[in-house]
């Protein structure tokens, strides 16, 4: 069986991908068990990080890697938080962290004006075999509004403030089953699958 590594150390990001690559057929290992270094993402997109973990975590052990940069785009905060959302409160920030300023930022604003979207750049490296030096890429988004106050449990990240308006129900409300099929992050890897089943001779 083949072996593909996962680019993130983020524990809720890791859970989602393993469900959404479950019909590849392949080993699936996080970065974090084969002791890859933390990437530096300093990007300026997500495209951008998500390309250098891919490369950087695929060269250092030695397997193809896909890695994700994904975050929170607020249209009332001109796109903020951005390629900052796991940062957005500061370099230690905590969800709960992150959460409460992003409603510190939007007090007041009204409703019709509180809508964002989630983006998940995925990149894929193997510069170790067939591809070489190219990454392949997906992109995938889901938009919403951001509420006043959190609802749900699940999830992680800004999920118990996104809502979903044609559902009625947040990220942290809806349940990992449903989510992982309309979510940014389902509609990138929905994207780059057939990529991976073809590169992997898994199809």
């Amino acid at each position: 069986m083949s072996q593909l590594v996962f680019a993130t150390r983020n524990r809720g990001k890791l859970a989602e991908l393993s469900v959404l690559a479950t019909p590849l057929g392949l080993e699936v290992i996080s970065a974090a068990e084969l002791g890859a270094p933390d990437v530096e993402e300093d990007g300026a997109t997500f495209e951008e990080n998500a390309i250098k973990k891919a490369r950087e975590v695929a060269a250092a052990v030695g397997l193809p890697a896909l890695a994700d940069d994904s975050g929170l785009v607020v249209t009332a905060l001109e796109g903020a938080p951005g390629v900052y959302s796991a940062r957005f409160a500061g370099p230690n920030a905590t969800d709960a962290d992150n959460n409460r300023l992003l409603i510190s930022r939007l007090r007041g604003v009204d409703e019709a004006l509180r809508t964002a979207h989630f983006v998940c750049a995925m990149a894929f490296a193997d510069p170790g075999g067939a591809l070489g030096d190219q990454v392949e890429m997906a992109r995938g988004e889901c938009h919403g509004v951001i509420l006043e106050a959190p609802r749900g449990e699940g999830g992680f990240g800004y999920d118990p403030l996104f809502l979903i308006p044609d559902r009625g129900e947040t990220f942290a409300e809806l349940g990992a089953k449903v989510k992982n099929t309309i979510s940014h992050r389902a509609m990138a890897m929905g994207r780059m699958q057939s990529f991976l089943q073809k590169y992997f001779g898994t199809t």
